[in-house]
């Protein structure tokens, strides 16, 4: 075998291998592959190993099946209250047809940014500028249903929509800014009055509190004292009860005795006489004396002029000696 025909045989090898493997074709994961016969659509290929038909079959697209971030630049946009603003925004789509993908609009992400400016204008002209800035999560559900609604006939499906930044003009950034700045003084105020409110309100409640209980510690008071002095005349009351009730059983006693004695009623009526004596000396200020020891009154002065004759017949016998 000469070297020419080494040649051929290598070349043809070669030609046997690249033609394999452009027949031969894989799609991995996550991909789709459009394939085209004689310039028209014929099938599409999932995941797996596939094989062509020579000089009648060819790859027209390859189609990713995964879900794709799209980031748009800022769009100027206008809104009702004549306010210039840009907006960006962030698209989510994923592919659920490659086959309308491939042939429903000549290049899709053109098509879906330039829906997307569309729409995202149409929606701000209808808002003011507060609610624009407020308004995030409607104005994101409406874009994604109208942007889903548009490009379903394209084989794509929106899942969101997001507005990534609001950027207004500066004029009203600046205005915005001192805004926000007197919304904080004005709250800080507010909370601060609060605040001073809240602590007069408790000064006063305490001072309540302490007037309450300084009053109840008087009223205990009061009523202790209260209590105590009656108890303290109760007590000199009892006393001078078991004083009497002492002098009375003593004043029985002799009585008692005098009886046992065998004492008469002339004694008693003097004993009687010495007692009067003795609380006319006291701070009574009124006696009454009893018609007995009045009679005995009359019974001691005879007594005394009784006594006294003798006293006076000594002195005669005395003088005639």
């Amino acid at each position: 075998m000469n070297i020419f025909t080494i040649i051929i045989l290598v070349v043809v090898a070669l030609i046997v291998i690249g033609l394999f493997a452009y027949l031969v074709r894989i799609v991995p994961q996550a991909k789709a592959f459009v394939i085209e016969r004689l310039g028209a659509y014929h099938t599409t290929w999932n995941t797996g190993v596939h094989f062509l038909v020579p000089f009648v079959d060819r790859v027209a697209n390859k189609v990713t099946l995964k879900e794709v971030v799209k980031d748009f630049a800022p769009q100027p946009v206008i809104t009702k209250d004549n306010v210039t603003m840009r907006i960006d925004t962030v698209v989510y789509y994923q592919i659920t047809d490659p086959k309308l993908y491939a042939y429903g609009v000549d290049n899709p992400i053109m098509a879906i940014e330039n829906l997307t400016a569309t729409t995202l204008r149409n929606i701000i002209g209808d808002l003011e500028l507060d609610s624009t800035l407020t308004s995030r999560e409607t104005i994101n559900t409406k874009m994604r249903a109208t942007l889903d609604e548009a490009t379903d006939p394209w084989g794509i499906k929106v899942n969101r929509v997001e507005l990534k930044n609001i950027i207004p003009p500066t004029e009203i950034q600046n205005a915005m800014e001192k805004q926000m700045k007197a919304e904080r003084e004005r709250r800080e105020a507010i909370l601060r009055a609060e605040g001073e409110k809240k602590s007069s309100i408790l000064r006063a409640e305490g001072h309540k509190e302490s007037m309450i209980l300084e009053a109840e510690a008087e009223k205990e008071a009061a009523i202790l004292n209260a209590e105590a002095k009656k108890e303290a005349t109760i007590r000199e009351a009892e006393g001078q009860a078991e004083a009497i009730l002492k002098v009375q059983r003593a004043t029985a006693d002799g009585l008692r005795a005098i009886r046992e004695a065998g004492a008469d009623e002339a004694v008693i009526k003097l004993k009687s006489l010495e007692a009067f004596e003795k609380a006319a000396d006291g701070k009574a200020t009124k006696i009454i004396i009893p018609s007995e020891i009045q009679n005995l009154a009359g019974l001691v002065t005879s007594i005394k002029e009784v006594a006294a004759q003798p006293e006076a017949v000594e002195k005669v016998d005395t003088t005639a000696k």
